[in-house]
This record gives C-alpha cells, sequence and structure tokens, in this order.
C-alpha cells in the first residue's frame, strides 16, 4: 500500500511538471465532464489517469484498515491505519480543492502556494501513517513521546516538512518560470522585478542543506549505527547530490521525479527511525498491556 501510494505521488509531480493540471478544466470529479474522456489530449490523459488512481487507492486503504482491525483490532497497528483512511479522505478533498478552486495551470496566487504546503503536509502525514502501519504489523513496539531525543527527532520531522514545503514551492516556481541557464536563474532570484514565487525559490536549498546536515548529525550521535540511521544518512547525501544535479540540469521533469522520490524514501526512514529510538522498552510494554487489557 505505501509503494503504491508512492506512485500516486509521483504521478500527481508529473501532473505538475507537465502542466497538465487544467487538463480535465474544472471539472471535478468528471473529466471536462465525461466520466471517461475519449480523444483526449496528453494532459487529459495524465491528470485523468491520476484522478483515477485516487478511487483505485481508496479501495485499497480501505480493505487495509479493514484487515487492520480484525487482526489488530487494540494494537497501533489499526489505529495507524484508521489515520491513513483519514488522511486520505482528506487528500482526496484537498485534490478536488485544486480543481474547483482554479489553484492549477500558470496562477502564482498566494493562496495557491499555501494551498500546495497543505497538501503536501497532509501528503506527508499519509505516507508516515501507512509506514508505521507497515512498522508496527511487522512487531515493533509502540512509542514513547519524551525526553531529549523526541525533542530532537521532533525537531528533525519539522525540518524535514519545512524542507518539502520549499522544495514543493520551487518546483512549481521552476515550472512556471523556466530559464535556459543557471546563471540566468541565479540573476533572476536576485532580481527585484522578479515574481514573489520567483524570490522564495532561494530558501529552498538554504533549508535543506541545513536540516539534512542536522538530520544527519542526529542519526550519528543518537543512531548506535543501527540500519535506519545509516539508511538515513545514505539518503541525505543522496538526496543532496540530486539536488544539486536538478539544479545544473535545469530541472528536467525525469530529475524532479527523482529527487521526489528520494524525498519519499527520506521521509520515511527518517519516520521510522524515530520510532525505532522512541520504543518503549519491554518493561514499560508490558505494564501498559496490564493496565490496559
Amino acid at each position: 500500500m505505501l509503494g503504491f501510494n508512492l506512485l500516486v505521488i509521483l504521478w500527481g509531480a508529473l501532473v505538475r511538471a507537465s502542466k497538465s493540471g487544467e487538463g480535465c478544466g474544472d471539472h471535478w470529479p468528471l473529466c471536462n465532464g465525461t466520466v471517461i474522456p475519449h480523444a483526449a489530449q496528453i494532459a487529459t490523459v495524465i491528470e485523468f489517469t491520476h484522478r483515477a488512481s485516487i478511487p483505485a487507492e481508496s479501495i485499497l486503504v480501505v480493505v487495509m484498515a479493514a484487515w487492520a482491525y480484525y487482526a489488530y483490532r487494540r494494537e497501533l497497528v489499526w489505529k495507524a491505519a484508521a489515520a491513513s483512511l483519514v488522511l486520505l479522505v482528506i487528500e482526496a478533498l484537498l485534490g478536488a480543492g485544486l480543481v474547483l478552486f482554479k489553484y492549477t495551470g500558470t496562477d502564482v496566487s498566494v493562496g495557491r502556494m499555501v494551498y500546495l504546503s497543505a497538501h503536501l503536509v497532509n501528503t506527508l502525514l499519509l505516507v508516515a501513517a501507512m509506514a508505521l502501519t507497515a512498522w508496527w504489523a511487522s512487531g515493533n513496539r509502540a512509542i514513547e513521546w519524551s525526553g531529549i531525543n523526541a525533542r530532537l527527532l521532533g525537531g528533525a520531522i519539522a525540518g524535514a516538512l519545512l524542507i518539502s514545503i520549499t522544495g514543493a514551492i520551487t518546483a512549481l516556481s521552476d515550472t512556471l518560470f523556466p530559464v535556459n541557464s543557471l546563471g540566468e536563474g541565479l540573476a533572476l532570484d536576485f532580481s527585484a522585478t522578479a515574481p514573489a514565487l520567483v524570490k522564495l525559490r532561494i530558501w529552498h536549498p538554504v533549508t535543506a542543506a541545513l536540516t539534512g546536515a542536522y538530520i544527519a548529525t542526529l542519526a550519528v550521535k543518537i543512531g548506535r549505527a543501527s540500519r535506519l540511521a545509516t539508511t538515513v544518512i545514505v539518503l541525505v547525501v543522496l538526496q543532496m547530490g540530486a539536488g544539486m544535479l536538478n539544479l545544473f540540469l535545469l530541472t528536467p521533469i525525469w530529475m524532479q521525479l527523482v529527487h521526489l522520490l528520494l524525498a519519499d524514501f527520506l521521509w520515511i526512514a527518517l519516520v521510522l527511525f524515530t520510532a525505532s529510538v522512541l520504543e518503549k522498552s519491554p518493561t514499560r510494554q508490558h505494564t501498559a498491556e496490564l493496565v490496559h487489557p
């Protein structure tokens, strides 16, 4: 389910990067007023395919939640699966809002940036809920959100969300205001006459560098050379390299998708690393089960 959701996310990014957000017009849930478009242009095919993936994902998440309720009714697996279902409903409503409020195509309003940020945060929470469903179904223990490690890891998660938000704004800016060279792009970033959306994209590499270094350092300090800590560190390095390559290649669509996929992998690794570090001790877990059977 987690893997399928990542495919849906990547296809959604393709809708934005290929400027196909208006492929179905301002109709929702219909596409250009029909259930299945005929003789459609490529933009319509891309947008309609993304829309069609949502009902399929919804059915799969309902099945996952029903399975979790049946097999793990009193455990965290069921709670994480139920959270996935709720967040998916919100995700579908936010996606519909993008169309109905016309935050698509060449729109550069502040409303679109705010709405896009909210949409992205919900997407990441959905990915986290699905990842934790799998994590706890694999027999891992509940977490205890207390102590210095919890505060440090909470800061890492907040930083990762900030990187993703600035990244989404930068990606939208690159799509709507493409440049022909790296020098031209840098000059436009610091130009007094540049649109606000362009001026904001400088914050993404800054937040990515600072927060990436923080996350990697944290993984080294408290990870105790665990596999998840190593995974987080490797993904931070890969993501930094992919970001620079994306910049030098002038953000081609295929590289944007690679960059996004690595970002999702890093997010999942960070969430599971946090869950592993903050796991309750067996003694406390057993006591909790005795008190709350």
